[in-house]
């Protein structure tokens, strides 16, 4: 790949060395054509090709231009091979001044407009060149293309005519775009990629009934998430075949291209506005540092970690249980070319020995600690599990953490650590004492981060309503009433990197999760985006399950400042009435007693779980 990189960059380097010795050679010629005959004779003129090819060549190369793939350049590229054009010929004439003491301006001149106009249609049939052998390789039969289904994308900004753009070189897609629809007033009319803008989102019904439209794209990443309810929510009721691009916190590389197009789901009805970061940040915390993430195969770890290698860590630790998990995390990442150290770590954190060898050859300088149990029933039925995993596992990681010094470590709790009905929660809310308590005595800057539900987890109730949808119902709702609070996964994983960077030691930060959502509406927005009606996918009442609450919290009333630190972003720190010692030696003293157990657990979470109102 290398070598044929090397090829690339020396043969477009020739061929623009001699384009630009062709350009001054022509301008010379054209201007002073009685002087053909002299051409070898002059040295300023044969120096001057020379230097000018030298100069621009050099400049092309650091200003990368050997590194664009011209198949999608945009005018950026454009703009950056003309100011590398301008300033050899600027260093043309210095140089010409220098050592003849003349400057050729006229040639020089009339040769930056040739060189121009040379080197723009060599890229230029590099692009077509490039377009041409993608569709020969991805050739289909006419039956196939004339089956694309005619499209309209909605929004004709950025993203839309990338979009547009990639669609017209992948002939294996679908999707034929044929009309754009645009609320700025200046593109009405014109067109764009070869597409014409016939209205306004005030217009869409009219115009899919007259350009016959089967699919639209909803192209418009910045757009509000009430705006975006409202668009997808009208299109939907016209066209069955409803896609869109990603939101733009989830475009975080800039990056839009035809795979990211995906049908509308769940996260995208859940009325919540995106969140922005503070990268420079995030980036001074993670850039150069080795993080570890504990729990990386998990639902939030594995997110935790695609945002995390963003931010360029010299080491991405992977650390988990389950080996499948790890392997999979470790391959998408791999795929993803990011230039940092991947490493895989099978492990359970119930081993300190093991975490002391991880933690001592690989130095993690930054800790995500993802690693829990968090099915509420099956906790309710193994409470010690709960405990060596949820708490004991904690306080190995943590206490690992600071032996070694780690600069920051990050716990992932949840709301269930709020006044908890169920063992789960119990073991979080002590886990998140470990953490506290170890915050207040070491130089390891330690902190919790608490939210609810995430969208799509593997714990969560989408999949389980996914699997019952595909079964042919009907959809189980516990109550309904049920109601829970709701984020995406990628929108709690920035937000936990966020509050880790923020931290000082010992703080518990708690996630703004919007408006609680019902359950049984979540059920019917599901059965809805699948196609069917509430009469053909029936919607049965289960009951509540062991350690369920009707409703969950995420602090108790009073108990957080009204000003968050950061947006979404609130934080408290809280106390704890039992010494740690007194705590475990009361899980041990019934750890063969599940009943007693969980009657322990209750007791101890519910005494300690008040933050006080002294706020940072």
């Amino acid at each position: 790949m290398k070598l044929y990189y090397y090829y690339r960059t020396l043969t477009l380097a020739c061929i623009d060395a001699a384009a630009l010795v062709i350009a001054m050679s022509f301008t010379y010629f054209f201007l002073y054509p009685k002087e053909l005959f002299k051409l070898i004779d002059s040295q300023l003129l044969l120096q001057s090709a020379g230097v000018f090819a030298l100069l621009f060549v050099t400049l092309a190369f650091l200003m990368k231009l050997y590194r664009v793939n011209w198949k999608y350049a945009s005018v950026q590229e454009a703009m950056t091979l003309s100011l590398s054009l301008g300033l050899s010929s600027i260093g043309l004439m210095v140089y010409q001044n220098i050592i003849f003491n003349e400057v050729l301006e006229r040639i020089t001149i009339l040769s930056f407009c040739i060189a121009l106009l040379l080197l723009g249609a060599i890229r230029v049939a590099l692009r077509l060149l490039g377009i041409g052998q993608h569709l020969r390789k991805y050739a289909l039969p006419r039956r196939m293309v004339k089956s694309r289904k005619r499209t309209l994308v909605i929004g004709a900004g950025r993203a839309g005519r990338s979009l547009v753009r990639q669609l017209y070189v992948s002939p294996f897609h679908e999707l034929k775009p044929v009309a754009f629809l645009d609320d700025d007033p200046k593109n009405m009319h014109f067109m764009i990629q070869g597409i014409e803008v016939v209205g306004t989102t005030e217009d869409l019904k009219a115009v899919i009934e007259k350009h016959r439209i089967e699919a639209i794209v909803l192209a418009i990443p910045s757009l509000t998430q009430q705006r975006r309810i409202e668009l997808i929510t009208e299109a939907k009721t016209l066209c069955k075949n409803v896609q869109t691009l990603p939101m733009i916190e989830e475009l975080i590389t800039g990056k839009i291209s035809v795979s990211a197009i995906r049908d509308v789901s769940i996260e995208d009805l859940l009325g919540r506005e995106p969140v922005e970061l503070d990268i420079s940040g995030i980036k001074s915390e993670i850039e150069g540092r080795t993080v570890l993430v504990t729990g990386a195969g998990g639902s939030i770890g594995s997110e935790i970690c695609r945002q995390i290698i963003q931010f360029n860590p010299t080491t991405l630790v992977l650390l988990g249980h389950g080996e499948n998990s790890i392997y999979l995390i470790e391959r998408e990442l791999r795929g993803l070319q990011f230039p940092i150290n991947l490493v895989s770590i099978i492990a359970d954190v119930q081993d300190r020995t093991r975490l002391e060898e991880v933690f001592a050859t690989h130095k993690p300088q930054v800790v995500f600690h993802a690693a829990a149990h968090k099915h509420v029933p099956l906790m309710e039925a193994n409470p010690y599990e709960s405990v060596k995993n949820n708490v004991y596992g904690t306080k190995n990681v943590a206490e690992v953490a600071d032996l070694f010094n780690v600069e920051r470590f990050v716990m992932i709790s949840t709301d269930k650590a709020v006044n908890p009905t169920n063992v789960m929660g119990s073991t979080k809310r002590i886990a998140e004492m470990v953490i506290q308590d170890l915050g207040r005595r070491s130089k390891t800057k330690f902190a919790v981060v608490r939210f609810g539900n995430v969208l799509g987890s593997r714990g969560s109730v989408i999949p389980l309503f996914k699997s019952q949808i595909l079964a042919g119902g009907p959809v189980t709702v516990t109550h309904p009433e049920m109601t829970r609070f709701f984020m995406t996964i990628p929108e709690a994983s920035r937000l936990v990197i966020q509050a880790g960077i923020l931290a000082d030691g010992g703080e518990v930060f708690v996630l703004d999760m919007g408006e609680p959502v019902k359950i049984v509406d979540l059920a019917k927005n599901m059965i809805e985006l699948s196609g069917f009606t509430e009469d053909e996918m029936p919607i049965v009442f289960s009951g509540i399950r062991p350690g369920e609450k009707m409703y969950e919290e995420l602090l108790k009333d009073g108990e957080v400042d009204p000003e968050a630190i950061y947006p979404k972003i609130f934080v408290g720190r809280t106390r704890q009435k039992e010494s740690l010692e007194h705590i475990f030696a009361l899980v041990n003293q019934h750890r063969e007693s599940p009943l007693q157990l969980r009657n322990v657990l209750l007791d101890i979470a519910n005494d300690v779980s008040t933050l006080e109102k002294n706020f940072i």
